[in-house]
């Protein structure tokens, strides 16, 4: 035995145990053999629960060989023998109340018939995923079926497509070869079109000539059979230039006489309506001016065979630098007879200078944009030009101003030119158009349409009524004064026109490109025969020396 006093005096030191209320002893059986006894069941019970807990974990449900009276009620329900379950049930239990046999004696059902049963659960089973698998499967032959069959019309759709663009390249090529095969017929009917235009051009400048002739012979042969006198008019400038004495003969003189006969005649009948109204119906007003003969002869031919050949490259030295504009000076302008220049800007103002001090003399104020063009009429006492503010303006130097503004353009205009007769003004336009301005009756004559780009320039043949333009369509165009028709186009520029004149003879044309090209042009071949590539800048203007 062992004694423990509360006195005890060791060294020891004890845990303190907790009150727990499921264990808890009772008072009066407060001793250590029970207490040991509470604690090994304890234990007990803790090692049954965790193997359970094991097993169960391992294996839920415990295969336990079925008896036979459960095979047999189980297999007659499964079969729905509800009459012969309640007799087996009956006389089974009876049998076992009379001690016929007891539980003991009654033998298991052996594993092969429980192994068959779940074979057979397993069979049905299979068997129903088999028939789910098999309608997946005809459902999946079916899509794929359909699939094939979108498959093959798509495919022979592609194909049609195919066909049909093979179709659509061998009919294009086909037209290409045709097309091809017409161009040079095409070309051809052009050629022959063109020089149509220009033969009756000269058939019809011809037949005026010849008729004018005739008129005037037959009215010198009236003035001779009659013997009257004939006064001389003077004549306006740039009509008439001076013939030496002596050197017309009698049939020149006749002639002469027989024209300014002629002038006094439709003078004199100016108040007769009835006679004067043969002339009045080619005139639109009653001040319209009448465009000169075409047979003139350019005085300023004698004055070129004069002149020496121009200086070579090089030789050219820079005299003065005069600073008369305070934004780019955007045209020039000669005076025919004086050494006098005027210079349009794109400040709006056009300015007048000698040479070759430079001296301001008078300064033009009224445009509203800058100046794109100006010349002198042929007189030297006036001035045209024009501006981006769609106007062209005509100055008279001894009125100190602005005695004319002509409006009719849509756009801004880009050049202007006098005729040599000086009743006549040229406008080109950013418009596509090109005018002819009539200075006495104040209208404008005609429109010329034919561009399908912008007219950078426009000149007069010298004393002719023959007009040649440039345009940014890469065309240069010869046009009709007194009709308004276009007479003949040039074709070789590759980039837009910027500017093109005449030579002093009339039968050669420069012209200059935006690519810094320039062209020199026959009129009777209608064909370049010259070109030279000044770029890569562009060039904005040309023209001819004295010498042609």
């Amino acid at each position: 035995e062992l004694t423990i006093t509360d006195d005890s005096k060791d060294d020891y030191q004890y845990e303190e145990v907790p009150a727990d209320d499921e264990f808890s002893l009772q008072e009066d059986d407060e001793d250590l053999a029970k207490a040991l006894q509470t604690i090994q069941e304890q234990a007990e019970d803790a090692r049954i629960l965790a193997l359970q807990s094991v097993l169960t974990s391992d294996k839920s449900v415990s295969e336990i060989p079925e008896a036979m009276d459960d095979f047999f009620c189980n297999f007659l329900v499964r079969m729905g023998m509800s009459r012969t379950l309640d007799c087996f049930q009956t006389e089974w239990y009876e049998l076992i109340q009379r001690g016929v046999f007891t539980a003991k004696d009654i033998e298991l059902v052996p594993t092969v018939y429980t192994r068959n049963q779940q074979l057979e659960a397993e069979n049905m089973l299979l068997k129903k995923d088999l028939e789910n698998y098999k309608l997946a499967a005809n459902k999946a032959k079916e899509a794929f079926l359909k699939m094939q069959k979108e498959r093959d019309f798509h495919r022979m759709h592609h194909k049609r497509v195919g066909q049909e663009k093979n179709r659509l390249i061998c009919d294009i090529k086909r037209l290409k070869a045709h097309y091809a095969s017409y161009e040079p017929v095409l070309k051809q009917l052009a050629e022959k079109y063109q020089t149509t235009l220009r033969q009756k051009m000269l058939t019809s400048l011809e037949r005026d000539r010849v008729a004018e002739q005739v008129t005037d012979l037959q009215v010198t042969l009236q003035n001779l059979e009659s013997g009257c006198g004939i006064r001389i008019p003077v004549t306006k400038a740039g009509h008439e230039y001076q013939r030496k004495k002596g050197s017309e003969g009698p049939t020149q003189k006749a002639l002469r006489e027989a024209r300014q006969q002629k002038i006094l005649d439709a003078e004199s009948s100016s108040c007769d309506p009835g006679k004067n109204a043969d002339k009045k119906r080619g005139k639109r007003y009653p001040k319209d001016s009448e465009f000169p003969v075409d047979t003139q002869a350019n005085p300023y031919l004698v004055c070129a065979k004069q002149c020496t050949q121009p200086l070579k490259s090089g030789e050219y030295e820079l005299s003065n630098i005069f600073k008369v504009h305070n934004l780019a000076v955007s045209c020039l302008t000669l005076h025919p007879r004086k050494n006098i220049i005027v210079t349009g800007s794109d400040d709006h103002l056009w300015k007048m200078w000698a040479l070759p001090d430079g001296n301001i003399i008078m300064t033009g104020e009224g445009h509203t944009d800058q100046l794109s063009g100006c010349c002198f009429h042929p007189s030297g006492t006036q001035l045209v030009t024009s501006s981006g503010d769609t106007t062209v303006r005509i100055w008279d130097f001894s009125k100190h101003g602005c005695v004319l503004s002509l409006e009719g353009h849509a756009h801004a205009v880009q050049d202007c030119s006098w005729h040599s007769c000086g009743d006549f003004v040229a406008s080109a336009s950013v418009d596509n158009t090109s005018k002819i301005w009539d200075v006495n009756s104040e209208t404008c004559r005609y429109s010329m349409c034919g561009h399908e780009d912008s007219v950078n320039s426009i000149e007069f043949l010298p004393f002719s009524n023959t007009i040649l333009t440039s345009s940014a369509d890469k065309t240069l165009s010869l046009w009709d004064a007194r009709t308004g028709l276009r007479v003949y186009t040039f074709y070789g520029h590759l980039h837009s026109c910027n500017y093109a004149t005449f030579n002093m003879k009339g039968d050669t044309i420069a012209s200059c490109d935006s690519s810094g090209t320039m062209k020199l042009w026959d009129i009777r071949k209608s064909v370049p025969i010259l070109s030279i590539d000044a770029g890569p800048h562009p060039a904005k203007q040309v023209t001819f020396d004295h010498s042609g």
